[in-house]
């Protein structure tokens, strides 16, 4: 769920936007599961369970901040479509968004997706997530749905995919 925690305004002190991400560890989702659930302003970590960082590690990149992540970005290369990449989840710290770190997240997933062959990238929100759906318009993605019952009875989402 490619919630993209990444609306609102940056604070004054706003992180250096020169800050390099990194390829995430499965250490790191302590610090991650520690600020999730604030950083939305509601309980999201059921979403993002510890088995991403232990197993998507290598496709999934994390911005550090001098007291824990500043943002990060889980992604899939997936097994069962080697042609297709997947942003499961994309997070940026309320005091560092609209600095554009999400956007280089996203631009960075592009890069090592294609460079492991993938030629398309997919994600989905939740309907009501109008923030969401801009950015990944914005970023090029198409915006299908909301599709009934994507994720089961009564579950409906909106798909993105964009061409790489």
């Amino acid at each position: 769920m490619a919630d993209a925690g990444a609306t609102g305004a940056a604070g004054a002190d706003g992180p250096d936007i020169g800050r390099r991400s990194r390829p995430a560890r499965p250490e790191d989702y302590d610090a991650i599961a520690a600020v999730v659930n604030r950083w939305w302003g509601r309980p999201v970590l059921a979403a993002l369970p510890r088995l991403f960082l232990d197993h998507f590690h290598r496709s999934s990149l994390v911005v550090d901040g001098p007291d824990g992540p500043v943002a990060f970005l889980i992604g899939i290369l997936s097994p069962a479509q080697p042609q297709r990449a997947y942003i499961h989840f994309v997070g940026v710290a309320p005091h560092a968004r609209q600095a554009g770190l999400g956007r280089r997240l996203y631009e960075e997933f592009f890069a090592l997706a294609r460079t492991d062959g993938r030629c398309v990238v997919s994600a989905i929100t939740a309907p009501a997530n109008a923030g969401s759906i801009a950015f990944h318009r914005s970023m090029g993605f198409t915006v299908t749905g909301p599709v009934p019952d994507y994720d089961g009875p009564g579950r409906d989402f909106v798909t993105f995919e964009r061409p790489l």
